[in-house]
Order: C-alpha cells, then structure tokens, then sequence
C-alpha cells in the first residue's frame, strides 16, 4: 500500500463522497480459488477504474500487490478497491481466502456492512465457507452470494443454487437466473421460472415492513417491482434474505446487474449499528450514529508498511469527518497479551488518501461510513481507534483468532539481530494475529503465527526488511522436582587475608504436590544461625532453585527445612549464607533423584461430527487425555482434553489436516505433570 501500481493503469480518480447514504462497502468472502480477486478486478475494469483488468497468475492485480501473494499466486492480506456505480460508492474490499489469514478476513468484516459470498460455480461450497458463513449470521452481517466462473465447462448455476440452499439454509434464493451468456431478473421478466420467482417474492413480501403485503401476494394481487425493489433492500439488510447472483468475470456477464444489486439493494453505512464506544478510562458513551457532524470516531482495520511512505493505515470511519492537517487521538487498548501494550497519543493527519490497493489518491476529506488511508500516524496499530483529542474515545474490539503455531527465530549475525527487532516491531504492529514471545526460560524468540502460509509470509517480509535470519526447533520449558526427600550440608568457608567468608547449613528437602510451589521452613535451635542469616540461606535457595540444578531448568514444588548450621562472629554474611544455602540444595540434588516435569495444556476443539474419531484417536497417540465431549451446534462436537505441550508445537496444522480444515481449537496452560522416563533419558541427551 502506498506504491504506484505499474502494470495495469488507473484512469479514474478518487472522489470524496459527502452523504453516507451514498456508500456500500462489502467485504468479499470465500475459499482460495473462488475467484474473489479476479471479480474485483472485472468490476474495476467495467467501471472504467482500470484500462484493463490484472491476472493472479500473471501477478498484476490490484488488491494481490504483496509480494507473497504474488509468490503464492492467492491474497494474503486484506485490499480495498472502490468504484463508482450511478452516484453510489462501493468499497470492495477483498480479503484472502486461506484459513491462516482469517485476521485479515475478521478486519474485512468490522470495515464492511455486508458481505459477499464468492463460490465457484463447479467446486461447490466448503467446510471453511460454511464456518464462515455461521460466524457472519452471529453478528447478524447482511450477506448475499454470487457464483462465478459460470462459464466453466463444468459450471452449473442451478445445481450450485441448490448446494448453496443446503450449505447456508433456505434464505438463499436466486435474483437472476442464467441462460447461456445472459441474465433473466426474476423480479422483472421472469415468466419461464414460475417456481424460482414465486420463492423470490415470497422471501422478499416475508421481510416487508408492510404485513399485508403477503395477504394481497397469496390472494393473487400483483405486486408492482418498485415496491418489491424497496422491500429487497430491507430483506438483506435484516441479515435473513440473502439474494444470489451468477457472474461472469472472464465475459462480463453479470458485473452491471452485481453492482447495480449492491447499489440498490445492500445497506449503507446509516443502517449499520455501530460497535460500543466508551472512554479511554473504560466509562461507556452514547451510542454513535454514521453522521459526519457527529463526534469523531474512525478504528484502524489495518497497518501496512510501505517502502516510499512508511507506515500506512486503513481507517473506517464510523462517526464524524477525518480532515487533513487536524489533529487526532490515537488509543489502542485491550491487546497486551500479543504485544500492543495499552497506549494513548495525539498526532497530526496530514494527508488523507483513497485507496485502491497499493497506489493512494489524495481526498479532500473522508466522512463517516468511508473507508480511507492516512500514513505517518507513528503510533497507530491495527485496532486502535482514531477520534478527536478534546474527546478521545475507544471502539470495542473485534474477536481477534489466537494463533497457535511457534516458529523460533534466530539472527544469522550480530548486525541482523538489529534488523530483525526493528522489523518485527512493525510486523507485530501490523499484524494482530501474530505473536511475539521471547521466551526467557529457553533463551528463543517465538513468532506464533496461524499456520505454515503464514508463518512463511511472516518469514518472508522479516528477509525482504534485511533481516537475514534461520529458524529452529521450538523449546518446550520444563520444570524439575525433588522425587524424595534428600539432605543437603552447605559449607562456604573462605579465608584469604582480611575479612572471611564463613556459613555452614543442613537443609532438608521434600517434594510438595504439584502446583504447590516453594516452601520454606525454619527449624533452627539454640541460634546455630543467627536469625539475621536465616532469610539469607532461603535468598540462596530461592535462587539455585530458578537458576536449575543440572541445565538450568527451574526447580518446583519442594519444601526446603532449614534445620542446622554454624555462623562465625566475625566472618559470616549474607553473602556467605547465600552460597551456603544454595550449595546445600546442591548437595541434596546430588543425593536424591529428581524428576522432569512437562507442562500440560487443556485443549478445546471443535469439529464436525464426522472426524470425532479421527481426532480423538490422534489425541491418544499424543498422550492426550479426554476430559469429555459435548455436542455442539450444526453438527458438530466439542472435546476437551489435556495434552502435552511438546505435542501442541505442529496441532494448529495437523488439526487441519486431519479435519479438511474444518477443526479449530484453543489452549490454555494447566499445569505441570512429570514427563515420562523414556522421554526424559532423552530430553536429558
């Protein structure tokens, strides 16, 4: 975002549009390979906003400008494409289709207020469409269905009605219908589909705010096309009527009646209920409207990071009118657990730019219910919410998917290890989805991305910034522990000229149940140690006990009795009961056999009925353990189970291959369980 597209030529400006009204914006969603991008470029194309319309295979669309996506020949990230229908502004906004970029997807679905459902009109609809299909009707987001590559030697429209029908339930009902290379509209001409028309208007009456127009409808009375035409746009919006539309991209057939649908029938952004908004100090506001005289409310969907300009952000704007050379208020909060610490800052927005893809058209201003881009805002991030410093507000944030795949990244060189902390600064900004752990116990810097495509993505974008940099095996933390009791003696004694060093302690370890922790006992009679030097011996154990007995791996759950020891007058210190203290726990290592423990995490998958076996099969063959199942909504089931983490280190793309994509699932630390033996001989090696 930010560069000028070479390949295929803008020959239409941007135009600042003045009334909400006059605005749809429609995210585009669907699987890889469905055709999403190909259509945005067709409808640019029509529209006279590009000379011609780009290739994905060729690498010259507009929305797959990244350099990943054109490796991958598939979006990797989320584009936004207007063009101008009558007098009518639609955003398309064109998101990936691969599950390990559903980030992208979700930021599409806050920017937009209806949806679009690509579907291949001979590869049916798939499990992931489907899954996002139930996450959209939750929100209750309007959507609709177009069936592209209609003229595939494989393509049936009707046949693809009817899977669309199953897939998605029984709003779905065809607005044209396809004969050869032309449309007949069931609203206006469709005498030779009595049945596909009965269904249309009857789906439509059934949403009309006027109840007797199903009366008058079943009683025989023609109901004349404005009003049906009105009544649509109410359909969809309710998010229960979803109208399906048969395109063409590669001829054109159906681009004008698409756009014209959207035009008239999609909701604007007036019709459209804002996300909640409170303070920056969390006190909840009125609810906004989409009004460009209203207070100031705009949320960053996405961050990019452009060669020529630097940090670019795609901003929605939800309530009041972003101006350039004002200033703003830029909060983001709620996002510490991935690496966005809670900030609050004002800038300056000096330009503000329509996008269309990577290239950037300066507007005069962007109202409520638009979409722009600013760049330079130097704190922005994705998710953070842009409104007026005399009123600084915060958005409700969006469900953001947990990833759950570590990489571990290591700098080939000294100079590369500035690069890479410099780049992955901005990815982490960027990018919501990605995680940055440096994991201090394993001494490794861990990016937890959504999957292999991401992760490669990630890889990719950290070398092309100058980061030379190598991956290795993920290090799974354990813990050790006391199998028995054992004893320890401590003796620092240290004499060399002037003031000595001298401590002697006898200590008795015991292990405690798991997740108990550390305890310390004192059980010193007669004063053997002064009572001075007693929480001295328990610094020093404390200290062995985080810095490991063998490799460095911290001790837990033992309890430590202090029960004997010898001070001198003159020479013993703090210091030297702290040598003390941890020479004797030592000493009982030494004495006693200790033992590995892995730490366990409790899963959560959900999947469709038809893998439960599967699944709970390889969650054996992991030393998992099923806690239960339950049934879940739309056929589907929820385990739970406790699985070793080393075993969780590939499940975010295992899990997907044993399920065809369709099984998700979330963990959570639970505890620590010792590690078997066989498995510790060799973590020991």
């Amino acid at each position: 975002m930010g560069s000028k597209h070479s390949d295929n030529g803008t020959s239409a400006g941007a135009v600042a549009v003045d009334d909400p009204a006059k605005v749809r914006n429609v995210v585009l969603v669907g699987p890889s390979g469905a055709g999403k991008t190909t259509l945005t470029e067709a409808l640019l194309a029509a529209t006279g906003v590009l000379t011609r319309a780009g290739s994905v295979t060729e690498g010259t669309t507009v929305c797959d400008h990244d350099p990943a996506a054109v490796r991958q020949q598939r979006s990797v990230g989320l584009a936004v494409a207007p063009i101008q229908h009558g007098d009518i502004k639609i955003n398309l906004i064109d998101t990936p289709g691969y599950v390990d970029f559903v980030g992208e997807l979700r930021a599409g679905l806050r920017a937009a207020d209806a949806a679009l459902f690509v579907v291949n009109a001979f590869e049916g609809v798939d499990a992931a469409t489907i899954s996002l299909w139930e996450e959209c009707a939750l929100v209750g987001m309007p959507r609709a269905v177009v069936i592209t590559r209609t003229d595939h030697h494989r393509a049936n429209f009707g046949n693809e009605v009817i899977e669309c029908q199953a897939a998605f339930g029984p709003g779905v009902v065809p607005l044209y219908m396809q004969e050869g290379d032309s449309l007949v509209g069931l609203l206006t001409s469709g005498e030779n589909y009595p049945d596909e028309r009965a269904a249309l208007i009857e789906g439509i009456i059934a949403e009309s705010e006027d109840e007797t127009l199903m009366d008058r409808y079943l009683a025989g009375e023609e109901i004349d096309q404005d009003t049906l035409i009105a009544d649509l746009e109410t359909a969809v919006t309710r998010g229960s009527f979803h109208p399906v539309m048969p395109v063409c991209a590669a001829t054109g057939m159906g681009l004008v009646e698409l756009m014209d649908g959207i035009a008239r029938a999609f909701p604007s952004p007036l019709e459209h209920e804002l996300p909640s908004v409170t303070s920056v100090d969390g006190i909840p506001q009125p609810r906004l409207a989409a009004d460009p005289d209203g207070p100031l409310v705009a949320e960053v969907v996405r961050t990019a990071v452009d060669s020529y300009v630097g940090r670019v952000s795609l901003v929605r704007v939800f309530s009041g009118t972003l101006r350039p050379e004002r200033p703003v208020h830029v909060s983001g909060h709620g996002m510490a657990d991935r690496g966005h610490e809670d900030h609050d800052a004002d800038e300056r927005v000096a330009h503000i730019y329509s996008p269309l893809g990577s290239s950037l058209r300066e507007v005069p201003y962007c109202v409520a219910g638009d979409l722009c881009a600013l760049t330079k805002l130097t704190t922005a991030e994705t998710g953070d919410t842009v409104s007026a410093p005399e009123q600084p507000l915060l958005m409700a944030p969006w469900n953001m998917p947990e990833p759950l795949l570590p990489i571990a990244v290591v700098p080939r060189t000294r100079s590369d290890e500035d690069n890479l902390a410099r780049n992955l600064n901005r990815l982490v900004a960027s990018d919501p989805t990605l995680r940055l752990d440096r994991n201090a116990e394993t001494h490794q810097m861990v990016l937890w991305c959504m999957g292999e495509a991401h992760a490669d993505v990630v890889l990719a974008r950290l070398r092309a910034g100058g980061a030379e940099i190598d991956t290795e095996p993920v290090r799974v933390a354990f813990r050790e522990t006391f199998a028995g009791p054992a004893k320890g003696h401590g003796r620092h004694v240290k004499q060399s000229g002037g003031h000595g060093q001298y401590a002697v302690c006898d200590i008795v370890v015991e292990p405690l149940p798991r997740g108990t922790g550390f305890e310390f006992v004192d059980k010193i009679v007669g004063g053997s140690v002064p009572h001075q030097f007693i929480p001295s011996v328990e610094k020093g154990v404390r200290a062995q006990l985080e810095r490991g007995l063998h490799d460095g791996t911290p001790v837990v759950d033992v309890r430590v009795t202090l029960v004997d020891g010898k001070a001198h007058s003159v020479d013993s210190s703090d210091a030297a009961f702290q040598t003390a203290g941890a020479l004797a726990l030592k000493e009982a290592a030494s004495a006693a056999r200790t033992q590995l423990l892995e730490p366990m995490d409790e899963v959560m998958i959900r999947l469709p009925d038809e893998h439960l076996g599967t699944v709970l099969g390889d969650l054996s063959g992991r030393r998992g353990r099923v806690l239960g199942t339950e049934a879940d909504e739309g056929g589907r089931t929820v385990i739970r189970a406790e699985v070793p983490s080393s075993e969780l280190l590939r499940y975010a793309v295992e899990l997907r291959s044993l399920t065809s994509g369709t099984g998700t699932f979330t963990r959570h630390f639970s505890r620590y369980d010792p590690l078997p033996e066989a498995l510790a001989a060799r973590a020991a090696r």
